[in-house]
């Protein structure tokens, strides 16, 4: 089913956030595209940070990964001096990317087109004919190089992560996530070596923020996920909590793996399948790792989810293509120190997710039609009600206080 739709935009006019507040979405901020291009200029390009990659991914000196801050395409470097550098892929001459491949090692970098040529950390070196060629053309004798780098990002590397911002007074990364969610940051990346374990790739037909909601949405989880609820790995019945963290920008989703069971709210999930078993249960039955015994799922604003879900570890990194497009990018990770049956279990348990998981692939198909729904009513609003109207934190899943917050952030930073 072609869900895409090609139509007028919603007049300003039009453009009333539901008097309710919060509690209530506008599907305009689905759909517009100016409202998109305002998200990236404040959101993403802000003062905020977004993931980049990975310290193992850049391990040696001239190692480099080309990544996405919203629509902007940077490349993350590790400098000779040992830090981690990122910048805009754009060459300063005639806006080139200078970087055409996804990953690698060079010594410098020169941009494809006229050559322009550019240190690791982004800082321009030398152009060719620069003072011309047979006492003819060149640049002006006065051109000055070091007005001409590269745009240089903040970086701030922790624990085997590399986080980036193009906001100069950017808050530091420990007061942008806020107590809660930076435990939770360091309780999966405590200092221990990191090794990847492979990446995946989609495109969603939908608006960024409808992604990123879904995780924001342990209500959703235990009544779509068939595997999820049948296999005991993340439903209402279970010990659990929700909670919002950095003024509401980021969100907090804990929970113990349960295990297959029946109790009185199986009644409810109707697509729990009590008979169904597998042969092979290596995809469900988890091996405690962490002495909380918790399984956790964070959505760090504006562009990251991460993943603990049974033994599989994993960095969303949200990309947002258009008002209607959206890619994710799954960077699937373990500890350079795990034993070989660790390792292993996490690549299986890696199926749960990705385009076509066992889990994921269930959210692809209902965010598109979400998409769809939206863009057929711009004037109308979704409800966000479950669990009550306020943003504290809940001992449950059954709510959607973590959406409720997200959108007390966003309806303040956008200034609707």
């Amino acid at each position: 089913m072609d869900t895409h739709l090609e139509r007028a935009p919603t007049p300003h006019a039009q453009r009333h956030w539901p008097d309710e507040g919060f509690t209530r979405i506008p599907y305009w901020v689905y759909t517009e595209r100016d409202v998109f291009e305002r998200e990236m200029e404040l959101l993403f390009w802000g003062r905020n940070w977004s993931f980049v990659g990975f310290s193992c991914e850049i391990a040696e000196p001239g190692q480099f990964k080309r990544s996405w801050i919203g629509t902007r395409q940077v490349v993350m470097v590790r400098d000779r001096d040992g830090s981690a550098r990122v910048f805009e892929n754009r060459c300063a001459h005639k806006g080139a990317l200078v970087c055409w491949t996804d990953r690698g090692q060079v010594k410098d970098f020169t941009c494809p087109y006229h050559q322009w040529n550019y240190s690791l950390a982004g800082d321009l070196l030398g152009i060719p004919l620069r003072r011309g060629a047979l006492g003819k053309g060149g640049m002006p004798g006065d051109f000055d190089l070091q007005r001409f780098n590269l745009r240089q990002l903040r970086v701030h590397e922790r624990n085997g992560v590399v986080w980036a911002s193009f906001a100069a007074d950017v808050p530091d990364f420990e007061t942008s996530c806020g107590p809660d969610a930076l435990h939770y940051v360091d309780r999966l990346f405590p200092g221990r070596k990191l090794k990847l374990l492979g990446y995946n790739r989609q495109l969603i037909e939908c608006n960024w923020k409808m992604y990123f909601e879904n995780l924001k949405d342990p209500y959703h989880a235990t009544l779509l996920h068939a595997f999820f609820i049948t296999f005991g790995l993340w439903r209402a019945d279970s010990e659990s909590s929700s909670s919002v963290d950095g003024d509401g920008r980021h969100g907090v989703m804990v929970s113990r793996n349960a295990g297959k069971k029946v109790t009185a709210a199986t009644k409810e999930m109707t697509r729990f399948q009590g008979t169904l078993e597998l042969n092979d249960k290596d995809s469900v039955t988890p091996r405690p790792e962490f002495e909380d015994r918790k399984v956790v799922g964070i959505t760090l604003f504006p562009s990251v989810v991460l993943q603990q879900q049974a033994n599989t570890l994993a960095m969303r990194q949200i990309v947002p293509k258009s008002a209607d497009f959206t890619e994710i990018s799954w960077h699937f990770f373990g500890y350079a120190d795990d034993p070989p049956e660790m390792t292993r279990l996490r690549l299986r348990h890696a199926n749960l997710m990705g385009p076509s998981g066992f889990v994921s692939i269930d959210d692809s198909e209902v965010l598109t039609q979400c998409q769809f729904g939206a863009m057929q009513a711009p004037a109308e609003a979704a409800v966000i009600e479950m669990g009550g109207r306020g943003v504290e934190a809940q001992d449950h899943m059954v709510t959607e206080v973590m959406i409720r917050g997200f959108y007390k952030f966003y309806k303040e930073a956008m200034g609707y």
